[in-house]
């Protein structure tokens, strides 16, 4: 009984834990993907002299595969006017 009680106290603290930590491993790859995404913006700029419209333009020039319009989190990214690469959240 003491072993069971030692157990459940045990993930009764190492849960929580896990599920902050996975939630902080999102963000922080959400915003690694973001930098990678603005390294391709400036690839475009430097290769076709101006900012894409938009990220289905990156994705259409072949900067980008379809799959990488999202964050692994979920969020959009947008492009705007200075080619700034912004997350929105979902």
């Amino acid at each position: 009984m003491i072993v069971l009680l030692v157990i459940t106290v045990l993930l009764f603290i190492a849960i929580p834990n896990v599920a902050k930590q996975s939630q902080n491993i999102n963000a922080k790859g959400c915003d690694a993907f973001a930098h990678m995404v603005q390294g391709q913006v400036q690839a475009y700029r430097i290769d076709n002299k101006k900012f894409p419209d938009s990220i289905e333009t990156m994705v259409t020039d072949g900067y980008l595969r379809e799959d990488e319009t999202k964050c692994p989190g979920g969020g959009d990214i947008t492009i705007d006017a200075e080619g700034a690469v912004l997350v929105s959240e979902t």
